[in-house]
C-alpha cells in the first residue's frame, strides 16, 4: 500500500538546495573559463605530472621550470576541489531536501536525487580525465573530451536546477505549440553540432594549449572554420525562426523573452567568432568566445525548459 501524498505541501525543492545547484552550475561554467585561460594561456604543462603538480609535490614549487604557467594549471586543479565539495554539498542537500518533504507528507521525487550524483560523478570523471590529457601530453582528443564532458555537466545542473524549480513529476504540459517543440529541440541538436566543431576549430588552431607540445588534429584550421560558421549561420536562421513562429502563435511573454535572452547571447558570439577568426585569434577574443559558448548552451536549454511546466504530483 502507498504513502499517502498531503497535495498540499509542496514538492518543489526548498530555496537553500535550488542556491547549491544553482551554485553547482555557476562552478561548471567557471571550470570551463579557468580550463580555457589554461589552454589559451599555454599553461596546459604548467604542472607536468598528476595527480602531482611536480615529482614529489602538489603544489608548485620554486625549482620547477614553468615559469608562471605552473600556477595557471594549479589554480585550475584547485578549482576542482570547490567543485568536488559542492558536488557533496548538493547530493547532501537532495537527501535533506526529500526528507523535509517526505516528513511533511510530500513526495519523495527520486529524480531529483540522481540528478543531484551528476556533479559529483561528472567531477571524478573529470579528474581522472584532466590526468590523461597531461599524461598524454596535451592530446587533442583528450583536451576536446574535457571540454565536451563540461558542457554535458552544465546540460546535466541546467536539468537538476530547472527540475528543482518544478512543482512535481507529473507529465509534461507544452505552454507552445508541438511544432515549435520541435524546433527547439533541433536548436538544442544543432547546438551541440556547433560545440564540437568548434573543438576541432580550436584543436586545430594555434592555441594548442603548451608552446612544446604541439599536438594538433590534422584538419585545416580554414576549412573547419568555415563548416563551423556555416552551421552557425544555420543555427541563427532557425533561432529567427524559432523567435517568428512564437510571436506568430502568441506564445506566453516568458518564453519569448527567454528567446530573445539567446539571441543577444547568439548575435554576440557570433560577432566575436568572426573577429577573432579575422584578427589571428588572440587569446583574450578566444576566451571571452568560449565563454560565449558555455553561455549559449545553457540559454538554450532554458529555453527549452521555459516551453514546458510539470503538473503536482498526483496520489497513488
Amino acid at each position: 500500500m502507498g504513502a499517502v501524498i498531503d497535495q498540499s505541501v509542496s514538492a518543489k525543492s526548498g530555496s537553500r538546495a535550488r542556491g547549491i545547484y544553482i551554485a553547482n552550475l555557476v562552478a561548471q561554467g567557471a571550470i570551463i573559463v579557468t580550463g580555457a585561460t589554461v589552454r589559451l594561456t599555454g599553461s596546459g604543462l604548467g604542472c607536468p605530472t598528476w595527480p602531482q603538480c611536480v615529482s614529489g609535490s602538489y603544489i608548485p614549487v620554486a625549482r620547477q621550470e614553468q615559469e608562471w604557467h605552473k600556477y595557471v594549471e594549479f589554480g585550475n586543479r584547485s578549482l576542482t576541489f570547490v567543485l568536488g565539495l559542492l558536488a557533496i554539498a548538493a547530493l547532501v542537500a537532495a537527501f535533506l531536501d526529500q526528507r523535509s518533504r517526505v516528513s511533511r507528507g510530500g513526495p519523495k521525487r527520486g529524480i531529483l536525487l540522481l540528478l543531484a550524483a551528476i556533479p559529483i560523478l561528472g567531477t571524478v570523471a573529470q579528474a581522472i580525465l584532466g590526468g590523461i590529457t597531461v599524461l598524454t601530453g596535451l592530446n587533442p582528443v583528450t583536451v576536446s573530451l574535457h571540454f565536451l564532458l563540461s558542457m554535458g555537466l552544465v546540460a546535466g545542473l541546467v536539468a537538476l536546477v530547472v527540475r528543482a524549480n518544478d512543482e512535481g513529476d507529473g507529465p509534461i504540459t507544452l505552454l507552445v505549440r508541438h511544432e515549435i517543440r520541435v524546433l527547439t529541440w533541433v536548436l538544442v541538436a544543432v547546438t551541440g553540432v556547433v560545440v564540437v566543431l568548434g573543438t576541432l576549430v580550436t584543436g586545430s588552431g594555434p592555441h594548442s594549449g603548451d608552446a612544446k607540445a604541439e599536438n594538433r588534429f590534422t584538419l585545416d584550421p580554414r576549412t573547419i572554420s568555415w563548416i563551423h560558421a556555416d552551421v552557425v549561420l544555420l543555427f541563427i536562421g532557425l533561432l529567427a525562426g524559432l523567435l517568428f513562429a512564437l510571436y506568430l502563435t502568441r506564445a506566453p511573454r516568458r518564453v519569448i523573452m527567454t528567446t530573445w535572452s539567446l539571441v543577444a547571447i547568439t548575435v554576440a558570439e557570433a560577432s566575436i567568432g568572426y573577429t577573432q577568426y579575422f584578427t589571428g585569434l588572440p587569446v583574450a577574443l578566444a576566451l571571452v568566445h568560449v565563454t560565449g559558448a558555455a553561455l549559449m548552451w545553457i540559454a538554450i536549454l532554458i529555453v527549452l525548459a521555459s516551453e514546458r511546466i510539470r503538473a503536482s504530483v498526483t496520489s497513488p
